[in-house]
């Protein structure tokens, strides 16, 4: 059995707007991870079921490795069709609001998003959302927001309508999330709900390989030019930095997704507790922080990076130079020294 996390009066709100919805959209974040994808789909599949017409919409293009989830030919990416996908939003009277916490975090998207005339629910698992919705299901102890719209889909009475690919699309957001069940993985409840997925005959394995092992060769010498010339280990804080170019990334013909998981190698090294990936982007620079222990990589990303996330994986951003941003995290570490100190694990 489940713990009722989510508050009775939200399902039934959430129910309510669902059976009264005709068309129904649902929103992630731009540069959609797999927790993104796997609740977004996740929802898609479960509103099929109920014969709703419903649309998906991401604000930039995922990563090639989620080509082979059901239904993905259905999502609609919006930098690429945005006058399509205005109108057809214009006819929604439903909108679910999937993996994030502030409109700031679907580029541009957020116009439509604001302007929108129907209802919302926010489906999410980060800390402090913004007031952005009718229905707020915020629960940040949740692992993954796909975990929370599995529980939601139950709460509302409709485990049994959960098919394949609905539960595909759930486990897929769980692993990802979880670094394939390795950090904020340790409620037992998470395991129930695999149990309970394979009942509607997932392939976990199967999905593992999908999802890890199907990248290109140009990849894979990536990693290697990474970790041979671009790790800088600081022992004395317990860090790795890891920093990429525009003009590396392209000398390996770098696709989306591509330095997916590139950040938690480091924290394979002996003593090292703390990890930054930072990446240029075209109009900024990306980091992706991780984390051994208690150390927050949520609280640095929020109060220097203008991002967050959970306590061992969190993202941000720059608008400095690469170079300025790591001197930056370099001028934040001696703040953190005595937290890193005493967070391994």
């Amino acid at each position: 059995m489940l713990t009722k996390i989510i508050a009775e009066a939200l399902v039934n709100e959430s129910n309510e707007l669902i059976e009264k919805a005709s068309k129904i959209a649902i929103i992630t974040h731009i540069s959609p991870d797999g927790d993104a994808m796997g609740s977004a789909l996740g929802l898609y599949h479960f509103l099929y079921s109920l014969n709703k017409e419903t649309i998906i919409i991401v604000p930039n293009r995922y990563a090639s490795f989620f080509d082979w989830m059901p239904a993905v030919s259905q999502i609609l990416i919006y930098d690429e069709h945005k006058e399509q996908i205005d109108q057809l939003l214009s006819s929604c009277d439903l909108m679910i609001l999937a993996d994030f916490n502030t409109n700031s975090r679907i580029g541009q998207l957020k116009e439509a998003v604001e302007q929108f005339k129907g209802e919302k629910i926010l489906i999410d698992h980060h800390r402090n959302p913004d007031n952005m919705a009718d229905v707020i299901i915020s629960y940040p102890t949740i692992s993954s927001t796909s975990e929370l719209v599995f529980r939601l889909i139950c709460r509302m009475g409709f485990f049994e309508t959960i098919n394949k690919p609905c539960a595909t699309a759930i486990y897929t957001g769980m692993m990802t999330d979880t670094g394939a069940f390795t950090f904020n993985s340790n409620n037992p409840e998470i395991y129930f709900i695999i149990s309970e997925l394979l009942t509607k005959g997932i392939d976990k394995d199967q999905i593992y390989n999908n999802i890890y092992n199907t990248y290109s060769t140009d990849r894979l010498r990536l990693m290697g030019y990474t970790l041979s010339e671009k790790m800088e280990v600081l022992p004395e804080y317990k860090t790795a930095i890891i920093t990429l170019t525009n003009e590396e990334l392209n000398h390996y013909n770098y696709q989306e997704g591509d330095t997916e998981g590139f950040v938690n190698l480091p924290l394979s090294i002996k003593g090292i507790v703390f990890s930054v990936l930072i990446k240029e982007n075209t109009n900024n620079v990306k980091l992706s922080l991780r984390s051994r222990g208690s150390f927050p990589v949520n609280q640095v990303a929020a109060t220097y990076f203008h991002g967050g996330g959970h306590i061992n994986a969190a993202g941000g951003e720059s608008y400095d130079s690469l170079i300025q941003t790591v001197e930056q995290l370099k001028q934040v570490l001696p703040l953190y020294k005595e937290q890193l100190e005493i967070s391994e694990s």
